[in-house]
């Protein structure tokens, strides 16, 4: 009797530490490129994040900036019958056969910093990230009163603007335009009177402020939609025999330790932060998913706005 007592004890065990131990989950994960110094800290995040967690397989794949690349990898997911996918949308539109591909296949999808075209949300289970439409009317607000402040907005003369658009139909393109110019609605003294893509990238960045300068010798304020097409802005500005800070007033969006360095320096005047450190918050959401729990409609990420004022003190903090 005490050895089937025992048997059915280390037999109970066993049959528990089955029950407790997660089942394997395999995940893809899309990303859209390298094209910054926060894309690779988002890509980095996501990565380690799910290295830790040894319940978790990951495949990446890199779409090198090209839609059709991110289409191609997630139907090669759906080919592994990976458990769930995990999808950065390069552009807004264009993906909705593939998402009903992974929908039929009894897939969910997870965004995260970018989402798809309103029409084809009911195919993805929640976005993560960003407010890209708030983080445009920080960059307005943030003005407006910087502006105020120094003395250089009386409401009547002219502020002359340029703006640096990121990837053309991404959504944080759309969403940080959207977001800026509704502050402008309340400034009708404010004119853009520039504004082309950048495609999120220092080196278009530089080019395309290079044909601004040539062309518009009244430049007071440059609006980029990330720091690091500003920061090739800075350089463009440089060489053209201005100063970056003074003579034109840059603000841009993430937030990115190159930027904070432009801003101790003096040469950019404040970034609205877009995190990109997502990974805890996407495998806490794949967890969830495969614990059975519903998932919120939209997982948010806190953030703050960096300008002389703090630049300098949370410089040694970032991490990307």
């Amino acid at each position: 009797m005490k050895k089937v007592a025992v048997l059915m004890a280390v037999l109970a065990l066993f049959a528990a530490a089955a029950f407790a131990a997660p089942k394997h989950w395999v995940v893809g994960f899309s990303q859209i490129g390298s094209e910054s110094e926060w894309r690779t800290a988002n890509t980095i995040s996501v990565q380690n994040s799910f290295l830790e967690d040894t319940s978790f397989t990951l495949i990446y794949s890199d779409a090198q900036q090209k839609p059709e690349n991110q289409i191609k990898a997630l139907r090669s997911f759906i080919a592994r019958k990976v458990d769930c996918i995990v999808f950065t949308a390069l552009v807004e539109t264009g993906y909705g056969p593939v998402l009903e591909e992974a929908k039929r296949a009894g897939i969910p999808v997870i965004m995260i910093d970018r989402d798809v075209q309103a029409s084809d949300r009911h195919l993805r289970l929640t976005i993560m990230g960003s407010d890209f439409v708030k983080e445009g009317e920080k960059a307005g607000t943030w003005l407006a009163d910087y502006l105020k402040k120094k003395g250089l907005d009386d409401g009547k003369k002219q502020i002359n603007i340029v703006e640096l658009q990121g990837t053309t139909g991404s959504a944080p393109a759309i969403d940080r335009k959207t977001g800026f110019a509704t502050v402008m609605k309340t400034h009708p003294n404010w004119v853009l009177t520039r504004s082309q893509t950048g495609n999120f990238t220092s080196s278009e960045g530089k080019q395309v402020m290079e044909a601004f300068l040539k062309a518009d010798k009244n430049i007071q304020v440059l609006y980029a939609h990330n720091d690091q097409m500003a920061l090739g802005a800075i350089q463009a500005i440089k060489e053209a025999g201005l100063k970056p800070g003074k003579d034109i007033i840059i603000v841009g969006v993430d937030a990115v330790k190159g930027a904070f360095e432009a801003m101790v320096a003096g040469e950019m005047n404040c970034s609205v932060e877009c995190s990109p450190l997502l990974g805890p918050q996407a495998v806490q959401a794949v967890r969830d998913l495969r614990d059975g729990k519903k998932l919120p409609a939209r997982i948010w990420t806190i953030e703050g706005i960096f300008d002389e004022t703090n630049a300098a003190a949370a410089l040694p903090t970032r991490q990307y």
